[in-house]
């Protein structure tokens, strides 16, 4: 008996170890670019594509930095990213949570059937939509302006559904206590609701601030003015005309990365913690 249960503990030491040599083997393939783009960042652009790959520059330019970010501008189209992230997020965190609310805890007819018909626009593709918006926007007077972009993304059908299915598991009794002891619906959804949804609010932070941070397309149709320009419209004016400045774009995307992998660092656990818990009920 005692060998038996040594051998089943080795079995299962055994099958530990291989899953950690194989997680570690696929996490060096995945952070492989994302090292090669730092080691970029300090070479001139003559070496960056030298094979094999020298991970340890030759010439060490650390004033690729300070040329991308004089070039560009960076402290201002760094500005421009961090206000429209900023407001999407906070604007979607508003509606996304009053929708996701009312299509879990009011009542009224036809509430299934709107739900469905609104979760469905995610099948629909962008291009589809893209020359009807934008002749909206242009008719509000909002062309050449982040606000058109903030506009845009300030609704989305995904944040709705996941902050609807959390919303489905917490439980009716606490609604109808708070309804006795007179709370009306907006009480009910900022004073009870709200707190209890802390970890799969926080996920969708998560999801919407990368999101608007990484945004190119939008920008890139709506925004002409240099000074209006996001992160990546910044980098994209690095593509010259007969030329790229590879250097400076390696430079400016490690930059761009690093407050995206800070959020995600500091609220992991809140970004699993929602995502697992908004899936109990559906």
């Amino acid at each position: 008996m005692r060998n038996l249960l040594e051998s089943d503990k080795f079995r299962t030491s055994l099958s530990h170890g291989a899953l950690y040599v194989l997680l570690i083997f696929l996490s060096f393939i995945i952070m492989f670019p994302f090292f090669w783009m730092l080691s970029s960042s300090f070479k001139p652009d003559w070496e960056i594509f030298q094979f094999p790959v020298r991970w340890i520059p030759e010439t060490f330019r650390p004033d690729n930095y300070v040329r991308m970010w004089n070039t560009i501008n960076y402290t201002r189209i760094l500005f421009n990213t961090v206000f429209m992230a900023t407001t999407i997020t906070t604007l979607q965190l508003i509606t996304c949570t009053l929708a996701g609310y009312a299509f879990a805890k009011i009542n009224f007819k036809g509430n299934r059937l709107i739900f469905l018909c609104y979760l469905s626009t995610l099948m629909v593709p962008f291009q589809v939509v893209m020359i009807p918006q934008f002749t909206i926007i242009r008719s509000m007077g909002l062309t050449n302006s982040m606000w058109a972009v903030i506009i845009l993304m300030a609704f989305s059908p995904f944040g709705v559904f996941l902050m609807r299915q959390f919303f489905l598991g917490i439980p009716y009794e606490l609604s109808e206590a708070a309804k006795i002891d007179g709370l009306g619906e907006f009480g009910i959804y900022s004073k009870i609701v709200i707190p209890l949804s802390r970890p799969v609010i926080a996920a969708l932070a998560i999801f919407t601030s990368v999101s608007a941070w990484n945004e190119f397309l939008l920008p890139l149709i709506y925004i002409q003015a240099r000074s209006s320009f996001t992160i990546q419209q910044g980098l994209r004016s690095l593509f010259l005309e007969y030329s790229v400045d590879f250097s400076g774009i390696m430079a400016g995307a490690v930059v761009t990365v690093l407050p995206v992998l800070i959020v995600f660092l500091f609220m992991q656990r809140y970004f699993i913690e929602g995502v697992v818990m908004s899936g109990i009920k559906g």
